[in-house]
């Protein structure tokens, strides 16, 4: 199983995951043309991926798309209320109806020899929902733009291989920044984003001795920075109750404008 963030932040993304035989987008929130480098820089074509599942259809997680299906004619998956909102979206042109598929929270889909399962977050979206990946060996798991978690959360996240979390933004940065106040309970609210604190609570419920790879991803441009991100969810898995301290495992921030490592697992 391979995985790679193409672009992680508040402006745009798009994360591959695949077998060696099937490879597919999560979210294409980029330009069509830094898809198709980060893609071919995994030493993938586009027009062989077998699939793009979309979380949600706010614009940094669909710009690309229209690009991508006209040109490589890449089949849409997403739930039936979420491909109704990018049909609306004027500035991702026209996209085929026939590449559209529906999905729904919870039924796995077949892709090749991989198994995708989209599970229910909390956003202020038509139907959004995050995705787990398995080949059948390795399983790896997309989960940002979600303002809170539960146990169902934590039982989609569990077992998992590799990871790529919200790491949103720093509470106190949101509280006495320049945002207006509607903006700032959005982004605070349970149907907003997932800060650093809680993205390091909820790391510390799902970490794992097999875990291998944990990248912090969507990171906001002016209320979060990589160093204070990796801090606070260090310290977080450090402070809670298990057996774990931050620095056992890999955490990395997924970058904004460049590919990740890419994780062979």
């Amino acid at each position: 199983m391979d995985f790679c963030s193409i672009g992680s932040g508040s402006s745009g993304n798009c994360i591959f995951a695949g077998s060696d035989q099937t490879g597919v987008l999560i979210d294409a929130g980029l330009t069509g043309k830094r898809i198709r480098e980060g893609v071919e820089q995994l030493g993938r074509k586009p027009e062989e991926l077998a699939g793009i599942v979309v979380t949600h259809e706010h614009i940094d997680h669909v710009c690309g798309l229209g690009v991508l299906a006209r040109k490589y004619h890449i089949p849409i998956y997403a739930t039936e209320p979420t491909i109704r909102r990018i049909r609306q979206i004027k500035s991702l042109g026209k996209i085929e109806e026939s590449l559209f598929r529906a999905i729904r929270p919870d039924e796995e889909l077949a892709l090749g020899d991989l198994r995708i399962r989209p599970f229910r977050i909390s956003h202020d979206a038509a139907c959004p929902v995050g995705y787990r990946v398995t080949d059948g060996n390795n399983s790896v798991a997309v989960a940002t733009d979600m303002g809170c978690y539960d146990e169902y959360i934590v039982e989609a996240l569990s077992g998992l291989d590799g990871i790529l979390l919200e790491a949103n933004h720093d509470i106190n940065m949101v509280q006495v920044g320049p945002y207006p106040w509607p903006l700032k309970q959005r982004i605070l609210g349970e149907r907003g984003h997932l800060s650093n604190e809680h993205c390091g609570r909820l790391l510390s419920e799902i970490l794992h001795d097999q875990l291998k790879t944990i990248l912090l991803g969507h990171l906001s441009q002016d209320n979060n920075y990589p160093p204070l991100a990796l801090a606070t969810v260090d310290s977080e898995i450090t402070m809670a109750d298990n057996p774990y301290r931050g620095d056992d495992f890999p955490i990395a921030v997924a970058p904004r404008d460049t590919c990740s490592k890419c994780w062979h697992f």
